[in-house]
Parts: structure tokens; C-alpha cells; sequence
């Protein structure tokens, strides 16, 4: 947790023929600033404020560019100072500035200048600056970033042939030359002073943990084991609140460890099988040691990094022990079709889009269909726009890359928020969205909800000025799709690209036999 450094605050205290300088203002304001910045440090985590003007985020430029676009926001940083940036930036990235396989981070750092310069020609002697500006500075740098005087924005570990920084397949593991945000901290009201390195960690812990004790109690029906997964859970809906720090962090682990020794007790003295194996004792030695460390109650950030050691030991011992049993656990069916292969079929698909599909060997039946500019299909799907710099309905009779010619009437807008509503959804399965749109207009990346839940962005790469219909594919998997209706909800995140849409169809696969 951050010091108090200051041993004395004087604020300025007005009478009758006080007679003030420079010095007296500058003070009086120096005063003003350093109590925000202590409540900044000693009330909220340093990072970035979500939500606050654009929040800081980050995305490719969807051209084949070495370069990311940083979106305004507003983060404290480790010192207490407000890091404000008003307008979105485009950050190039350089491979010959590095050595290349390399990791670089993308950091906003708080800087101040002076402005306002000012010269009375009556006396030279008074002149300054009559302001201090209060700026961001947004760089990239491959030393990791100090949270004292640095935010991350975000990282991305850079190939040796590096041609494109694009947004990450997968949030949870993002590849070569994509948009790693793991690690940018989150301030705001609840905030957390652990390091973005040991809040993932916890997680990745938490995970795979879940996965063991969900085993020992839904298949041995070991009913301690439950405890122990409820206590993973709640930790994992703590720290997903930012509230998890050093001031909570040890309480929580000692509850986990708590459920961990009675699951220990309940196995030697009901599973003999299980209690007789080596794994089990290693398991059961470093919960005792993890719990006989608390004994010392030296509450330290290296403390928190051996109990989350220990935690890794044990999901390791524990995963050895039962490694047979999770690996013939059931697992969900792959996808037989070629989901890509699917996707660009449709996308150049002239012909009518019917009850029924199949292609690349996938079936697929319609569930709902939208069209924008028919006013009884827009109340029945709740469709909206709002917030737009711009919008318009447009009426266009395109080509098909095949040639096909097909008339269609449609919405565009700049900026703000489309949301609409897709109905007669079977849960546990993928639900294909696809739109008809100009390609033309290409080249845009969407910030998507569905149903309140954040999902991968929509990106629409590319653009034809001959062939300009193209059909848009969305694929919300299977594990996303729990009820049966979804909310979307489209938030354009690439600056000055119009968004345009037509009709709209939503699928799901067949079920077959």
C-alpha cells in the first residue's frame, strides 16, 4: 500500500493586510494537489478508471499497420496523479527500434507543462507562465512497466517478422503480434494494489483449481471438496471486483486453506485409496505449511507470492493424483465443420438465405430475421441507435463478388451504439449472426455485449470498391448462449468508419439424427 511521505500539510489562511506572493498561490495550490493526490493513492488502486471518457482502450488499426489506436481515458497512476488523455491517439510501432523477438508495452505517464508564457512590456522583470498543464504522454517502451510513475495500456510479445498488430483470438492467451490487455490495472472506486502479474496469476490458479475440487465432489462425492470449489469461486468473483489487495488478500486464502486441511481430514478418514497415495501426502504437506505461516503474520508481498506457490503445488500434486480420472472426464464436442471455411462461404453467398442451410458441411436453421427499415421488425427486435455523430438510412443495388446483382435498403451510422435483439435461441449452441453490408465501408472494429456479458470484438477487415455486398458473420459460441434471447449491443471502436447494416439473419446448427 502506498506511504504517506508528507509529514506536514499548511494550507494558506487569508487576513486583513496579508500580503501575498508568487510563492504564497504556488504554495496554496501545491496544497490542493498533493491531498488529492494522498487520497488518489491512499483510497484507490493506481490504473486505469473504466469507463471513464473512451477507457483507455486499445485496437488494431485493421489495415495491416504496425500501429494501434489508444482510445481517451483517464487512469491514476502509483503517485496519485490524474493521467488524463482528451483525444484518441495513433501509436506507430517501429520493429527496428527493437530486437526482435521482443515484448513491448504501450504505458501513459503523467507529465506536466508549463504554458501560458507571458511578458508585461512595462516591467521585463514580470513575465511566466500564468498556467501548468496537466497532460498524458502515451509511448511505447520494453522495459515492464512501473506502476509507481506508469499505467500499461497493453503488451504485445512481437515476432521477429512482425507485419500487423491485430486484437487477441483470446483474451485468455493472446498470441504473437496481438493486443495483450491481461496486465493493464483497473482503478476506479474498488481498485486492487497487487501487481497485474499476481491478480492473473491468482486467476490461472483459481481456474485450474476449480477443475479438481468440481471432480473430487460431483464425481467421488467427496462433500468437503464442495466447500473448498465454493471458496476458489468466491475468490474469483472477488478479485473480478478489484477489492482482492493486501489488506483482504491473506483472510481469503486462510479461508481457502481452512476448507483445504477439513478436505484432508475427510480423506484420510474416509478414502483410504486416496490417502494412501504419495500425491496426497505431498498435497497435504503444503497446505499444513502454508497454513503453520501464518503462525509468523508477516503479511508481506513476498508472502503472498509463497502462498500463491503453495496453492500451485498443491493443484499440481492433486492433478497428478487424478490426472487419469480428468483426462476421460466428458469433454464438449468438437466442431466437425470448419468454422472459418463456414464464414467465408456465407460471406459470399449471393443466393437467398433460406430456413434451411448447409454449408462446408455444417447445417443450420433460421431462428430470427431483422430488417432495419421495416417499422414493425424494428419494435419487434427492440432495434436502436443512439448516441451517433452521424447517421442514415441508404437504399443500394450492388454486386456479389459471383456478379449477382441484389437490391437492399439499410441503416449506417458513425459513433454511438447499435442495440438490437435476436429471439428463438436454443441454449448450448453457436449462434451465427450475419449482415448484409457494403464493403465499401470496411475496415471496422465493434466493441460487443450480448446480454450484458462481454464478448470478442467484431471486426470487419478489408474493403472492395467493385464487389461491394458482402455477408458479415458473427459467431457467438456455444458457452455464451444461455438463454433464449440475446440483447446485442454494438459499440464502433474505429474512429471516422461508418458502420452499416442491412438485413440480418440469425442461425444455429441443426441438431442431427
Amino acid at each position: 500500500m502506498a506511504e504517506i511521505t508528507d509529514k506536514n500539510f499548511k494550507r494558506l489562511n487569508f487576513f486583513r493586510g496579508f500580503r501575498t506572493s508568487e510563492t504564497d498561490w504556488n504554495q496554496g495550490e501545491r496544497y490542493h494537489v498533493e491531498k488529492r493526490k494522498l487520497h488518489n493513492r491512499m483510497l484507490h488502486g493506481p490504473g486505469i478508471v473504466p469507463h471513464a471518457l473512451g477507457g483507455f482502450r486499445v485496437s488494431g488499426r485493421g489495415r495491416g499497420e504496425l500501429a494501434v489506436e489508444v482510445q481517451s481515458g483517464y487512469a491514476v497512476d502509483g503517485q496519485g496523479n490524474d493521467v488524463f488523455l482528451w483525444e484518441p491517439e495513433i501509436k506507430q510501432l517501429n520493429p527496428v527500434d527493437f530486437k526482435l523477438p521482443t515484448t513491448v508495452y504501450l504505458v501513459a505517464r503523467y507529465i506536466e507543462e508549463l504554458t501560458d508564457f507571458i511578458s508585461y512590456k512595462e516591467n521585463l522583470d514580470f513575465k511566466g507562465h500564468r498556467r501548468v498543464s496537466e497532460t498524458a504522454k502515451v509511448e511505447w517502451t520494453v522495459a515492464e512497466p512501473d506502476i509507481a510513475t506508469e499505467v500499461e495500456l497493453c503488451r504485445i510479445a512481437l515476432s521477429k517478422g512482425v507485419r500487423r498488430i491485430t486484437a487477441a483470438k483470446s483474451q485468455l492467451a493472446p498470441g504473437a503480434d496481438e493486443i495483450d490487455t491481461r496486465f493493464a490495472p483497473t482503478a476506479g472506486i474498488a481498485g486492487s494494489f497487487l501487481s497485474p502479474q499476481q491478480l492473473w496469476s491468482f486467476m490461472e490458479t483459481i481456474r485450474k483449481s476449480k477443475q479438481i475440487y468440481a471432480y473430487l465432489f460431483h464425481q467421488l462425492q467427496i462433500l468437503p471438496a464442495a466447500d473448498v470449489l465454493h471458496s476458489f469461486i468466491t475468490l474469483e468473483m472477488l478479485l473480478h471486483t478489484q477489492a482482492v489487495d493486501l489488506r483482504n488478500v491473506f483472510d481469503l486464502q486462510l479461508i481457502v486453506l481452512s476448507h483445504q486441511t477439513t478436505l484432508v481430514e475427510s480423506i484420510e478418514a474416509n478414502q483410504p485409496a486416496i490417502s494412501s497415495q504419495r500425491d496426497f501426502a505431498n498435497y497435504k504437506k503444503h497446505v499444513e505449511i502454508a497454513v503453520k505461516r501464518f503462525d509468523e503474520r508477516v503479511f508481506t508481498p513476498e508472502f503472498l507470492g509463497e502462498l500463491l506457490s503453495y496453492q500451485n503445488e498443491c493443484l499440481k500434486f492433486m492433478g497428478a493424483l487424478f490426472a487419469k480420472n480428468l483426462d476421460n472426464a466428458p469433454k464438449v464436442a468438437e466442431r466437425s465443420a470448419d468454422t472459418n471455411a463456414v464464414i467465408e462461404s456465407i460471406k459470399v453467398r449471393s443466393t437467398a438465405f433460406t430456413d434451411q442451410l448447409s454449408i462446408e458441411g455444417l447445417d443450420l436453421v433460421l431462428i430470427d430475421t431483422l430488417d432495419p427499415l421495416d417499422a414493425e421488425s424494428e419494435r419487434g427486435h427492440a432495434w436502436k441507435v443512439t448516441g451517433e455523430r452521424d447517421k442514415y438510412r441508404t437504399r443500394q443495388k450492388l454486386k456479389y463478388p459471383d456478379g449477382t446483382v441484389v437490391e437492399d435498403a439499410g441503416v449506417a451510422f458513425e459513433g454511438g451504439q447499435l442495440e438490437f435483439e435476436m429471439r428463438n435461441i436454443e441454449p448450448g449452441k453457436d449462434v451465427y449472426l450475419i449482415w448484409r453490408t457494403d464493403y465499401v465501408h470496411g475496415d471496422w472494429e465493434a466493441e460487443v455485449e450480448g446480454n450484458d456479458r462481454r464478448l470478442k470484438n467484431a471486426v470487419c477487415a478489408g474493403s472492395d470498391r467493385k464487389f461491394r455486398w458482402r455477408n458479415w458473420v458473427y459467431v457467438v459460441p456455444a458457452e455464451h448462449v444461455r438463454e433464449v434471447a440475446m440483447r446485442f449491443k454494438w459499440k464502433p471502436v474505429t474512429a471516422d468508419r461508418d458502420l452499416n447494416v442491412f438485413k440480418m439473419w440469425a442461425y444455429q446448427p441443426a441438431r442431427r439424427g
